[in-house]
């Protein structure tokens, strides 16, 4: 009889057990089958963030994690027709740049008066960071990080070059030394000085952007002037373009090809981001890789003012979300929070306080050599339509240097776009 009783008893334990609340999580950074929960081991972006989301499966009590697939390409647009059909991600990853468009839309929940009932310290967060999560005095998301351009550096091929000082390289502080510097290069290796992804990513238009704040302009101003064709615009881009005209630049590598020139010792300079400082170190470390003794860079000052591309990464929620669900998805956003430290490892600079603060932070790979960059961040004023206005730069920019368009021109062609999308 008690053994009818105890299967009884875990019967009804089982029918009244609630299933998990499953949480729709949508993110970019690439695709990683075998991230595993071990959220200290993992390497690269895509592998670190999936084994954060995969240990907040397997640790949050209650909680299924199902993470949808996504391609970086058009990741907004998947997005955005997903809150079109009523069916956005319950946890999704969004940039900086991004929250007034979406904010100003009402799509995302604004949290601040959950944040700490959700066990997440905003007071942990530097000013930065809550600026890059706040819009119109409120909260719209948890910020992960910040990401910044750096000059990844082959410290063989300077030091071969003669461009190498007290076990640092010896970086340019004016466009004339900048060409000055890549002719000695050349000469020197037979390899490019610079390469970048000229041809496809915007690399070039957060190039062109860092070297118009070293000049103290900017591409629109905050009350919606477009500012583009003007002798800061015109200063920035012939700093590109006279090493592509010397032949000691190619302006047609695209993410992909500039990257494998770099780790095949072909590119003396990679200008890329936070998010590859993890992975090159480990590529470096590697017998058949052409890059063996790597370096990370502040982005150099070539005019008056130091400053570089610089955004951020949070996570946010949408503004429908309710009950339970939403409760769950703040759990998530904590979980992530918390472990702020094991996306760190990717090069990216913390958000949070305490983590920079701490010896683990400080002791990662390279992190000492890029400390000015957090100084030197720059990005444009907010609006609404920037990723439109970074595609309308993206594609004049390359047409001044991979079809010889006049520089003036293309200029002026792209401030009367601009000017129109921030006129809508």
């Amino acid at each position: 009889m008690k053994y009818v009783l105890l299967g009884a008893a875990m019967a009804a334990g089982v029918a009244t057990m609630a299933p998990a609340q499953e949480i729709t999580l949508g993110r970019f950074f690439g695709a990683c089958e075998d991230a595993g929960t071990d959220t200290t081991t993992s390497d690269g972006e895509a592998c670190i963030i999936q084994s954060i989301i995969n240990a907040a499966d397997a640790e949050l009590d209650g909680i299924s994690i199902n993470t949808l697939p996504t391609d970086w390409g058009n990741y907004y647009d998947q997005v955005k027709a997903a809150y079109a059909g009523g069916t956005p991600p319950d946890v999704h990853v969004m940039h900086r740049h991004r929250v007034p468009e979406f904010a100003g839309l009402g799509a995302l929940a604004e949290i601040s008066g959950e944040l700490e009932g959700a066990g997440i310290d905003a007071s942990d967060w530097s000013p930065a960071a809550l600026d890059a999560v706040s819009y119109n005095g409120g909260i719209y998301g948890v910020p992960m990080d910040f990401h910044a351009n750096l000059w990844h550096v082959n410290m063989d091929l300077m030091e071969e070059a003669g461009l190498v000082m007290d076990g640092k390289p010896v970086l340019p502080t004016s466009p004339d030394e900048l060409l000055a510097h890549a002719q000695q290069f050349k000469d020197a290796t037979g390899q490019d000085y610079l390469a970048a992804d000229f041809a496809q990513f915007p690399i070039g238009v957060r190039v062109v952007l860092a070297l118009m704040w070293q000049q103290d302009a900017n591409i629109f101003t905050d009350d919606g002037t477009a500012t583009i064709n003007n002798e800061a615009g015109q200063n920035a881009v012939t700093a590109i373009t006279q090493l592509f005209d010397a032949g000691l630049a190619n302006p047609q590598l695209n993410y992909a090809d500039s990257q494998q020139a770099f780790l095949n010792g072909e590119a003396g300079i990679l200008v890329n981001g936070t998010w590859v400082v993890d992975f090159y170190t480990a590529e470096a470390a590697k017998e058949e890789v052409g890059l063996d003794n790597y370096y990370v860079a502040d982005f150099p000052t070539l005019f008056e003012t130091g400053a570089t591309w610089a955004d951020s990464h949070m996570w946010a929620i949408p503004s429908s979300l309710e009950g339970e669900q939403r409760a769950a998805a703040l759990k998530v956003l904590a979980f992530i929070n918390d472990h702020n430290i094991d996306w760190a490892r990717t090069g990216h600079m913390s958000v949070r306080t305490s983590v920079v603060e701490s010896a683990e932070y400080q002791a990662l790979p390279h992190r000492d050599e890029y400390t000015g960059t957090a100084a030197i961040a720059r990005d444009t004023p907010p609006s609404a339509r920037y990723g439109a206005i970074q595609d309308v730069l993206n594609r004049e920019l390359q047409a001044i240097w991979l079809t010889d368009k006049p520089v003036e021109t293309a200029l002026a062609d792209a401030e009367i776009e601009v000017q129109d999308l921030l006129d809508r």
